[in-house]
């Protein structure tokens, strides 16, 4: 490099320091909560100026404010800052076959607006714009500046091609496969958005709000009208070379009736025998009749219906046979169940803990979703967040 070259970047150093420094502290209060000047600066290494300066820059750009004060035994009562929460937002969605589902969190990930909406809609363009009028209908609602907020993730089934700009795989949700779909929800809420597999979602949405906080590698099963799997390693997402980690519906079932894929091209699938879908089969082979859904088989086997609960002891068979699956090949230390299906954990459990000791002697702990339906939810609102944080740090 040239004297000159090193000339003209000189100025440009103090500035790259000073925002070095003002995100350091900022992510120091984030983390580890509302402090002093002088605590700052002993435990980040910088001098006190240097602390005060900083400080000053981001409670002018609104992300601190004065939270507080602190009286020591000897010297003088200290100011305490903390990040400002509403420096920003962020949207998360779950766009499911029956719920649509919108939350709008502060910076601090708390949830302050959210709106759940049937999703009536026909077709794939009506889904979109459903989309896009829960969530702008429940900015305008919230009474909160919608220039505050940045970022919008959206949960879906099925896999993002990002160079096909299209859903891949998503099977239960009927033309939602075009490709400019997702543009189209991004055009509509003039935010950047991104998109992720819902089972993934639900899988950090446990791990940041649930019951797969701290635990070193976990996988979420979401069991409903499909079978997905996220899998989320010391806190990091994995989600393959290609996005299609833990689509674990396609392996073949190893209970199959065919030695060749059926008639139509397909063979039976891991999906096929343990959905919803599969739970009112099999209830149906034990008996049981009439209009039924999968809630319908749960809440007969709770009365004591015995075709049901035969139906309920057969899904639970063919849990531990996934949960033996994904053991053998991920080891995972925690297996969360969730979905439609995977919220009766309470009916289930039992069959899969003691099917899974004569299967494998891999046996991970298995627990239900603490989140319920809104795993999927927060998994967005989490994901939306660590955007929302540095597009507030890098506007100010």
């Amino acid at each position: 490099m040239t004297s000159s070259d090193e000339g003209a970047e000189q100025p440009w150093r103090p500035q790259r320091q000073r925002s070095a420094n003002e995100r350091l502290l900022w992510d120091r209060l984030r983390s580890g909560g509302a402090a002093s000047r002088a605590q700052l600066a002993r435990e980040t290494g910088l001098s006190k100026p240097t602390v005060s300066s900083a400080l000053a820059a981001l409670e002018q750009a609104g992300l601190v404010r004065e939270a507080g004060t602190h009286a020591p035994e000897r010297g003088r009562i200290a100011v305490l800052y903390a990040p400002d929460p509403t420096a920003g937002y962020a949207l998360g969605l779950d766009i499911g076959r029956s719920w649509l589902r919108v939350a709008l969190a502060d910076l601090d990930g708390t949830v302050v607006a959210r709106s759940d909406v049937r999703n009536q809609a026909r077709t794939a363009n009506s889904m979109a714009d459903l989309a896009v009028s829960a969530a702008r209908g429940l900015v305008a609602d919230s009474g909160l500046d919608p220039g505050k907020v940045t970022q919008a993730v959206v949960g879906t089934p099925g896999v993002f091609d990002e160079e096909e700009r299209r859903v891949r795989y998503a099977q239960q949700l009927p033309g939602w496969g075009r490709p400019g779909l997702l543009d189209r929800i991004r055009d509509g809420l003039g935010l950047p958005v991104a998109v992720q597999n819902d089972a993934n979602l639900a899988a950090l949405g446990e791990y940041t709000y649930g019951v797969g906080a701290g635990s070193r590698l976990f996988v979420y099963v979401m069991i409903g009208t499909g079978l997905g799997m996220g899998i989320v390693n010391e806190g990091r997402l994995f989600t393959g070379a290609h996005g299609g980690a833990g689509e674990i519906g396609f392996l073949p079932w190893p209970g199959r009736r065919e030695p060749e894929p059926a008639a139509d091209g397909t063979a039976d699938s891991m999906e096929d025998a343990v959905s919803a879908e599969a739970v009112v089969q099999t209830a149906r082979a034990q008996g049981m009749t009439g209009p039924l859904t999968a809630k319908d088989v749960f809440d007969a086997a709770r009365a004591g219906d015995a075709a049901a609960a035969r139906a309920v002891e057969l899904e639970g068979e063919r849990l531990a046979h996934t949960v033996a699956a994904v053991s053998a090949v991920l080891d995972p230390d925690l297996v969360v169940l969730g979905g439609g299906v995977g919220h009766n954990a309470d009916l289930l459990l039992h069959t899969v803990r003691q099917t899974l000791r004569t299967l494998t002697p891999l046996r991970p702990k298995v627990a239900p979703s603490s989140l319920g339906e809104d795993a999927v939810l927060l998994g967005a609102v989490a994901t939306a967040l660590d955007a929302a944080r540095d597009l507030a740090f890098e506007g100010r």
